[in-house]
């Protein structure tokens, strides 16, 4: 059997454009889902053959099959669970061997799933399974129990079109296009660069070596998609790479954007990451150290082991049909003026090695502190300060959680009036009474209303922020859920500071100034926190104080000492 032509097309699942056309008018009948801003990438790696052999979303037994041995009923390889998940409602609408329209956020219809299979699934064993543990502390676990739907839709896509892009669009190519470009160039062996992150000097390097080690050209790969919350947003990492690509060759290097919504799987996302890089024409691809990690759970140990992704990588590269080159960490060796894999310096006694974490280079961004030139490169740096400048010049929001009663709003309001007196930024108070009447004014006190109008506090509370204003908020916030979303919505522009009022039921009942604990106790008011409906008390706030038997100056002073010691505002 002849081998096909190196950088082959590979199969789309897009009708032509004639049927497109026809297919949108009748789609138009159909019911249709709106799809989430993950499904939306999950959709066009579908269409667009990212995901090849996938030819929908996930059937029940192929969804069974990947979660627990990452084969697809036919025994072809895939680490990840692809499924459409929708709400228990709009899944009681909807039949098996029924058509419905996917659309994106606009509305415009984009493909048709012929719906083959209609399940609940057991999330907690996806989470065991996929992520290696069903702890809220990984970010995919916690978008698969708190974001995604409860009832998963699988069968056959009918692609119409590509979900549109207004960003960078010369830099977004198919795997198909990218197929054709290093069949154009006569790019025989193409290894592929995979990062969520800002690349720096020492990413360079590696890359250079990978190239060196395989013979390669070498493919910039980043995710545009959907990556860990509190990344740096990619509209910033682009411009950081646009910066660096004068660094490489340009006869030899390429760089192109994924839009794919990263899981932070570890060692499955890198078998992942491999098979998609493979459909975009790839013959190698680069697995670093803690691959795709999305660092620590909820015992505060990380993850994956350093090498987990390597090794996995390694025990299915024949089925992923794309080989791995492997990269130990690389540090700066200050004697040599070079990097050097970490492992391998002989006279490690003798010389200096210099290394800045992820951590690090954000603290110093945080701080306004030097980065040395040895670690990334001057523009790379001026754009990162351009969207991270040091906090105390940045937006941040006070978020108080506590019972009714427990002197939430006192202590917020003495704590804008301290930040008004010191000047520099605008001040908002978002109090729950306010709120209610300006925000939420028809949402009544079931979980679902509160949970809307919490996420509203904090909707309005991260437009504040990103645009470098101080938002203080004091909703009741019963719900742990909850209040990790609103702070994943905050970190995205500034920082969330989680005060905990923790004082006591009895004290918040005696206090009771509204008269509301004394009707809650008649049964007269229904779902009341701490009566009839539970309050989940903050297990790591940045700060906690208990109002009995302390003045509020003192608790809003605790706050400002909290807020100085977070470099949020200057001593």
């Amino acid at each position: 059997m002849s081998q096909p032509p190196i950088h082959a097309p590979i199969p789309e699942l897009y009708v032509s454009y004639e049927s497109a056309q026809k297919l949108k008018v009748e789609a138009g009948e159909l019911p249709s889902w709106d799809l989430t801003a993950r499904q939306v990438c999950d959709l066009e790696l579908l269409m667009n053959g990212g995901f090849n052999p996938l030819k929908g979303f996930m059937s029940e037994e192929d969804y069974n099959g990947v979660v627990d041995n990452m084969r697809l009923s036919d025994g072809a390889l895939w680490p990840m669970p692809i499924n459409l998940d929708v709400s228990e409602k709009f899944a009681e609408g909807v039949e098996e061997g029924q058509d419905i329209a996917l659309r994106d956020q606009e509305g415009v219809i984009l493909a048709i799933l012929s719906i083959t299979d209609k399940w609940v699934p057991n999330k907690s064993h996806e989470a065991e399974k996929v992520f290696g543990a069903d702890d809220l502390a990984h970010p995919a676990v916690n978008y698969l129990h708190n974001q995604a739907g409860p009832v998963y839709l699988g069968g056959p896509i009918t692609g119409i079109q590509p979900p549109v892009h207004y960003d960078f669009k010369g830099r977004r190519d198919t795997p198909n296009e990218l197929r054709a470009y290093f069949r154009k160039m006569g790019w025989r062996k193409v290894v592929a660069f995979q990062t969520r992150n800002p690349l720096h000097r020492a990413h360079q390097e590696l890359t250079f070596r990978a190239a060196k080690e395989a013979q390669a050209n070498l493919l910039i790969h980043p995710v545009v998609g959907m990556t860990k919350p509190g990344d740096v947003d990619h509209f910033t990492r682009v411009r950081c790479y646009e910066a660096v690509l004068d660094k490489y060759p340009q006869s030899t290097t390429t760089m192109s954007l994924l839009n794919l919504a990263m899981r932070m799987a570890g060692p499955r996302e890198a078998v992942w990451h491999g098979l998609i890089r493979k459909n975009h024409g790839c013959t190698h691809i680069i697995v670093g150290r803690d691959h795709a990690g999305p660092g620590k759970n909820s015992a505060g140990e990380d993850f994956y082991g350093p090498y987990d992704a390597q090794d996995l990588f390694r025990a299915n590269q024949a089925d992923i049909g794309i080989e791995m080159v492997d990269f130990k960490h690389m540090v700066y060796v200050q004697e040599r003026a070079q990097y050097e894999p970490n492992d391998e310096i002989e006279d490690r006694d003798n010389v200096t090695i210099l290394n800045i974490s992820g951590t690090e280079l954000r603290r110093r961004l945080r701080e306004g502190l030097e980065i040395p030139e040895w670690f990334s490169f001057p523009e790379v740096v001026n754009e990162l300060r351009r969207t991270s400048p040091p906090r105390a010049k940045q937006g941040f929001t006070v978020f108080f959680t506590g019972l009714s009663g427990s002197g939430k709003s006192t202590i917020a309001n003495a704590l804008m009036v301290k930040l008004m007196e010191m000047g520099g930024r605008p001040v908002t108070l978002l109090d729950g009474d306010v709120v209610r009447k300006h925000l939420s004014s028809e949402l009544g006190f079931s979980k679902e209303h509160r949970d809307l109008n919490i996420e509203r506090i904090g909707y309005v509370a991260s437009e504040i922020t990103k645009n470098g204003g101080i938002a203080i908020c004091a909703p009741i916030a019963p719900y742990t859920a909850t209040r990790r979303s609103v702070r994943e919505m905050i970190e995205a522009f500034g920082a969330f500071v989680e005060i905990h009022v923790a004082t006591s039921l009895e004290e918040c009942e005696k206090r009771d100034r509204k008269g509301l604990y004394k009707l809650a106790r008649e049964g007269k008011i229904k779902e009341f926190t701490g009566i009839s409906d539970p309050y989940e008390a903050p297990t790591n706030a940045e700060l906690v104080v208990d109002t009995k038997d302390v003045d509020v100056d003192h608790c809003a002073h605790q706050v400002i000492l909290k807020l100085e010691s977070m470099g949020l505002i200057k001593g």
